[in-house]
Formats: structure tokens, C-alpha cells, sequence
């Protein structure tokens, strides 16, 4: 009877090629309303003063605090293995989108 249930509970994720290859990003803008987490993925060159989102996720509350455990949880886990990750010095970025903002 276990193993039934074990088998209805799994969930099928599909990864196409497009996607597998992901973008790379090195800011993160962060917003927030109400009702749900906005992040932005982007990727800034050193002497642009331009820089396009290369990704943008939506999350409930929810959602986002259940994201930012779990990110938790794998950074103690890598820094277990290969030692302290070492903080850089903050970015600044000169503009507003449109709510409240912190930046990663």
C-alpha cells in the first residue's frame, strides 16, 4: 500500500535543452508586493551602462521563504565541503523599480 502512494506522490520535471543551459546572472533584483516575490535575474558588464533581465521569477510569500531555506540549506552545505564563501562589497544600483527593493 506504501509503494502505491510513494508512486502517486512523485513528480515528473521536465527539462528541455534550452533550458538545461540556463543564463548566467551576477545581480539579482529583488521587489515585493503584498501578494508575491518579483526576482530579477540579470547580468551587468564591467563598462555597460546598460544590462538586460535575463530572467524573472514570481513567487508567492510562501513560495519565496521556502526559496530562501532551501537556498540556505545548500549554502551551509557547499561551505561544509569547500569553505567559507567570502562576501563581496554591496552593488549600488542607481534605479527604482517601482516597489520596494533589496538586492543579492
Amino acid at each position: 500500500m506504501e509503494n502505491q502512494h510513494e508512486e502517486q506522490s512523485q513528480l515528473n520535471i521536465e527539462l528541455n535543452e534550452e533550458i538545461a543551459e540556463g543564463q548566467y546572472a551576477n545581480l539579482a533584483i529583488i521587489t515585493h508586493s503584498n501578494a508575491e516575490f518579483v526576482v530579477d535575474f540579470v547580468n551587468v558588464m564591467p563598462g555597460l551602462p546598460k544590462a538586460k533581465v535575463k530572467s524573472r521569477i514570481i513567487l508567492t510569500p510562501q513560495h519565496a521563504k521556502r526559496f530562501m531555506k532551501a537556498l540556505q540549506d545548500n549554502i551551509k552545505k557547499y561551505e561544509s565541503v569547500h569553505g567559507t564563501i567570502q562576501d563581496q562589497e554591496p552593488v549600488s544600483v542607481p534605479m527604482n523599480f517601482g516597489g520596494p527593493t533589496a538586492q543579492a
